[in-house]
């Protein structure tokens, strides 16, 4: 499910789907339920009414999500992009195809996607099965037709047993396909770092964490320094870095689920969500990525133009590139104003994105390579 991409591609004209509304829903009482357990400081999670969690769609949605016949060369997974061992993302500026052709988005890291409302880095989908349903038959990624992928699972001699299972059919569908793969993924959630941890009073974070968590919290600039915003009244800097505008701690989720120009370029080679909306005033705008297990997910950005953490501090302390589009929250793009972030800030900031990473997500057992899918 990479979101890696040469061109933008409608999510309505499936090759070898039908639309969703065609489909019917899963009859009523198919299927063990499957209560979702978040940790306390998570909102609840709202799931489809048309693709329920049960155990036994979680359980096909998981084999699914590691079989390489999704494929055209049988070489290639939803997993090759979306590696637990690296929060779900593949360690790449831009991912490569199965016919070795480089894309022009990173992939984007899977956690707590279950609350959100658009996905892809430019929002093109709206829902979670809509988004598993396009890497496979993009030519740049998985480049298979669903009919033929669909075939290779009805041979598999588990496959019709697990979907009947999950869905009361054995027919297999590429839209049951996506439900299934949707609901392993909903299950996805990070909430047991050490910052859920002291916000549940459960533990501390580190003094230089904390210590971040307010700079986190507060706006930019020198103290008292008056700084103006386009659009709005000035704001009076308070010496923090600026973060909380866009990765709102709100729910816990450190995304505000939101598209912004963060200032990368002057000139546009990727338009970004104005590619969906063709308003261009969401040229070069895309989706604000969480925090949560931020250290495990480099390189950054759509186009993973920086390798590190430290290189994407350099760019907001820069104050980045003004152009007609460029958020109101950056506000530093003027050369006289700065973020004003010292050594000491920068290190106190990353010992708080430090204290977002969830090792218990990161090698939770549930979400690992469950082998060749057996009954």
């Amino acid at each position: 499910m990479r979101t890696a991409h040469f061109a933008l591609m409608s999510i309505v004209a499936m090759a070898g789907c039908k639309p969703d509304t065609d489909t019917p829903d899963p009859p009523a009482g198919i299927g063990t339920p499957y209560t979702l357990q978040l940790p306390s400081n998570m909102p609840p999670m709202s799931i489809p009414a048309n693709n329920p969690l049960t155990v036994e769609g979680i359980n096909l949605g998981r084999f699914l999500f590691y079989d390489e016949r999704l494929s055209g060369d049988n070489g290639m997974s939803c997993a090759t992009c979306h590696s637990p061992s690296l929060a779900f993302t593949d360690g790449k500026a831009v991912s490569k195809g199965i016919d070795s052709i480089a894309g022009t988005r990173s992939s984007m890291p899977l956690i707590n996607l279950g609350y959100s409302n658009f996905f892809f880095w430019d929002g093109r989908a709206s829902s979670l099965e809509q988004q598993i349903l396009e890497p496979v038959k993009n030519v740049i990624e998985m480049h298979e037709t669903w009919p033929s992928a669909m075939s290779k699972l009805q041979a598999d001699a588990a496959y019709p047993t697990l979907f009947n299972e999950a869905f009361g059919t054995d027919q297999i569908d590429s839209l049951l396909v996506a439900k299934a793969v949707a609901q392993f993924i909903r299950t996805m959630v990070s909430g047991n770092s050490p910052y859920d941890k002291w916000r549940r009073f459960e533990g501390l974070i580190p003094p230089e964490a904390m210590a971040g968590y307010d700079l986190f919290n507060k706006e930019g600039g020198a103290l008292n320094q008056s700084i103006p915003v386009a659009g709005s009244t000035p704001v009076i800097g308070q010496g923090g870095a600026d973060c909380f505008h866009c990765h709102t701690e709100a729910a816990g989720l450190f995304t505000d689920e939101q598209f912004h120009n963060n200032a990368l370029d002057t000139v546009f080679n990727d338009p970004g969500r104005a590619g969906v909306t063709n308003d261009p005033w969401d040229m070069a705008k895309f989706k604000t990525p969480t925090l949560r297990n931020i250290m495990m997910t480099a390189p950054y950005m759509h186009d993973g133009r920086f390798a590190t953490i430290d290189d994407v501090l350099d760019h907001y302390n820069s104050g980045g590139h003004a152009s007609p589009t460029v958020d109101p929250f950056m506000k530093f793009t003027d050369p006289e104003m700065t973020l004003a972030l010292s050594p000491e800030k920068r290190m106190q900031v990353k010992a708080f994105l430090e204290a977002l990473t969830d090792v218990e997500f990161l090698n939770d057992p549930a979400f690992s390579d469950p082998g060749p899918p057996h009954l």
